[in-house]
């Protein structure tokens, strides 16, 4: 950041180091029709370094320091006990889940915490019983009101970003929407708390997760764009729906050192991670395409 004052809410454009804005790289597209492409631009990144594919490092079952792993033990638990796999549907069986968690590790997603996370988590369970057939593919679907359900590409590569390999204690999630990917964040951060402006997808969400008993799991029914004061500072919060530009109390509910990360744009949409380096000054970092919902104001 420059030392010129700055109003809020600050546009993504101005959150940039002192040094001024690079030139952007565009990653791979997150959308089910490149899933190929993406594991094919990851292979080829990685025997340029003389490395391993990003899938070996998680069916060889590598060694990962999660401060939630005895809440994922517990969540496996809930989850075979609550809410067992339709019969006769082999497509939400485990072995199908696991498929999908090495499509994306495939994709470039490393983070052996993050992709235990994604493996012990149930897509299937948060979604209508019409779509269950579909839970595992790598692609978003509709959950109602205008609103989806996000890939599980997305929604492992931007809790990989936020994580960044360390600790997660405090994590703030905007868009609750069925439940899934706070349920995927309780089992990779201490506590969570996640806001939903819609009521009656926070009302489905608390009903899917109800089973589940996730203990370090708080929901919220309100403007998302207001953030949660009376639990900051976060060290992570991301985002599930775009915006064009970062709200003023989000970037200020960020802890010092706590990473943000967002959809940024209307049509056009990118990635965006901002990390908050000192009381007053916050760096931005482009990442990949990728297409949300927008971002909206109020409660309905």
């Amino acid at each position: 950041m420059n030392d010129k004052p700055r109003t809020f809410p600050l546009p993504l454009s101005s959150v940039v180091d002192a040094g001024g804005k690079k030139p952007v790289v565009r990653g791979p597209v997150a959308t089910p029709q490149t899933a190929t492409q993406n594991a094919a631009l990851n292979a080829a990144q990685h025997a340029s370094r003389g490395g391993a594919p990003a899938q070996s490092l998680y069916q060889a079952g590598r060694a990962v320091a999660s401060p939630s792993k005895s809440h994922r033990e517990a969540l496996e638990r809930a989850v075979q006990a609550a809410a067992p796999a339709p019969r006769g549907n082999p497509l939400v069986s485990d072995a199908v889940r696991r498929a999908m968690v090495e499509r994306v590790a495939k994709q470039g997603v490393q983070d052996g915490v993050v992709l235990a996370a994604l493996d012990t988590v149930p897509r299937h369970l948060f979604m209508e019983e019409g779509l269950a057939a579909q839970a595992y593919i790598d692609a978003s679907l509709p959950i109602g009101h205008h609103q989806t359900i996000s890939q599980p590409y997305i929604v492992a590569r931007m809790i990989e970003v936020m994580r960044n390999g360390g600790e997660l204690k405090r994590v703030l999630e905007i868009g609750t929407g069925c439940g899934y990917q706070a349920a995927v964040l309780s089992c990779v951060a201490r506590e969570v708390w996640s806001i939903e402006r819609i009521k009656p997808l926070h009302e489905l969400a608390k009903a899917n997760l109800r089973p589940l008993r996730v203990p370090n799991l708080r929901l919220h029914y309100g403007d998302g764009m207001l953030g949660l004061p009376q639990a900051a500072p976060f060290d992570g919060i991301i985002l599930a729906a775009a915006g064009l530009e970062v709200p003023r109390a989000l970037l200020e509910q960020l802890a010092i050192g706590g990473r943000l990360v967002a959809p940024v744009g209307a049509r056009a949409q990118h990635l965006e991670l901002i990390t908050r380096t000192a009381k007053a000054e916050w760096v931005s970092t482009t990442l990949e395409d990728c297409h949300f919902v927008p971002l909206r104001p109020g409660t309905v």
